[in-house]
């Protein structure tokens, strides 16, 4: 017991010691540190810049020349916050600014006065560069241009769109420079993927806004898009055909008189359609020399129906005087 006693004691002054150790370490280390930051240092810091006061119908066209390399002179504790991340200045279009006809210049002598208020009053400005900034600006265009969807669904077996996609809103306002303005035609959404879907539609979808967002105000950047789905069938109707454009010349009998149409509709629609809704028409004066048969083509479809297909390609006909 005496000797597990004396060990502990000794366990203890050492560990005593390294603890102390380590604290004149970290002392050490922060008076140095301290130290150093207390010193002055003349330092070159790039800063990028931030527009102010432009007029309201006028807007700056974005380029990534516009940033000021600054030499500051200061103490340690004053320049290491601009190290932790790119620092801005803000450049004022209300004075001291000459403007051209597609240019706002920006120089040093006439702009120091304004740049040197941004920064505390022991940082001293030794050098700026470049002297002489140039910004060219556009006059604001407005221009309303379509959403266009993108989707990516798949439904479930013997499910459909009952009546297509509504998008809100369908179109949308966009304000900015002429020069990217004029280039944009219409806006895509995000591609909506659902499977299996059997119930339905009620999503909100993010627009696909040009890069040079900071240029350009949108009235939306987001669209609401709604569908009603539906249980679907497959329905088949005999169908009388029509041959028009015979020459009064002529007269035409053919075979079949009526022909079968297959087309997929919701269950709820399926008992209201009717053969008055569907039209078969075979256009005579489409007819290919020599050939003996007319093709069948459907001009008229109810909206409630889908895939309408043709189970028969071919009337034959023959001519009589």
């Amino acid at each position: 017991m005496h000797k597990t006693l004396k060990s502990k004691i000794l366990k203890s002054i050492k560990d005593k010691r390294i603890n102390i150790f380590f604290l004149f370490l970290v002392l050490s280390f922060f008076i140095l540190v301290i130290t150093k930051l207390s010193a002055t240092y003349t330092n070159t810091i790039m800063f990028l810049l931030k527009t102010e006061h432009v007029p309201s119908e006028e807007v700056i066209v974005s380029d990534k020349s516009h940033k000021l390399n600054i030499t500051l002179k200061s103490q340690g504790f004053n320049l290491i916050k601009y190290y932790f991340k790119t620092p801005e200045l803000a450049i004022d279009f209300s004075k001291n600014i000459n403007k051209t006809d597609s240019l706002y210049i920006w120089n040093k002598s006439s702009g120091y006065t304004n740049l040197a208020s941004q920064f505390d009053k022991n940082e001293e400005i030794i050098n700026v560069t470049p002297d002489t900034l140039r910004f060219r600006y556009d006059v604001n265009a407005v221009k309303k241009v379509p959403v266009k969807l993108h989707t990516d669904i798949r439904f479930n077996q013997g499910y459909d769109l009952l009546d297509g996609f509504s998008v809100k809103p369908d179109s949308i306002t966009i304000i900015g420079p002429h020069v990217i303005v004029d280039k944009i035609n219409y806006i895509n959404t995000d591609t909506l993927k659902l499977k299996k879907v059997k119930s339905n539609i009620n999503s909100i979808l993010n627009l696909k806004l040009p890069n040079t967002l900071n240029e350009l105000k949108f009235s939306d950047k987001q669209v609401s898009l709604k569908a009603s789905v539906s249980k679907f069938t497959e329905g088949i109707m005999k169908v009388p055909v029509i041959i028009t454009n015979v020459p009064d010349s002529i007269s035409v009998k053919y075979f079949p008189k009526k022909i079968a149409l297959t087309y997929y509709t919701s269950l709820s629609n399926f008992n209201n359609i009717k053969i008055e809704d569907f039209e078969v028409v075979c256009d005579f004066s489409k007819l290919v020399k020599g050939q003996s048969y007319l093709h069948p083509e459907v001009t008229k479809i109810p909206k409630s129906v889908k895939n309408v297909k043709i189970n028969q390609q071919q009337i034959e006909f023959i001519i009589t005087e």
